[in-house]
């Protein structure tokens, strides 16, 4: 399984998922990757949802198609509400 974390550097909720994903990784085992989203053209080319944007085998599996695509923060729906980093249960 390869995960990649797409990310732009103006929001500081990627760094929360980076921490989660990093321990999930030295605990599953999986392939872990960053790749940062400098340009709204990356973002469309991408079709990058927001930061942070988890992808698994380059799927986005909390999409669900309403998300905008370009250089914003992405909220994700947790059972506590809004947040801007999927929890670890999620992940």
């Amino acid at each position: 399984m390869k995960v990649t974390l797409l990310y732009f550097d103006d929001c500081p909720n990627w760094k929360v998922t980076d921490a989660l994903l990093e321990s999930l990784q030295r605990e599953m085992g999986f392939d872990f990757d960053r790749r940062r989203v400098e340009t709204a053209d990356d973002a469309e080319r991408l079709q990058f949802r927001g930061s942070p944007t988890v992808l698994i085998d380059d799927q986005d599996p909390f999409a669900t198609g309403d998300e905008p695509v370009g250089l914003s923060c992405r909220m994700y729906r947790t059972d506590n509400g809004l947040a801007g980093a999927p929890p670890e249960a999620q992940l």
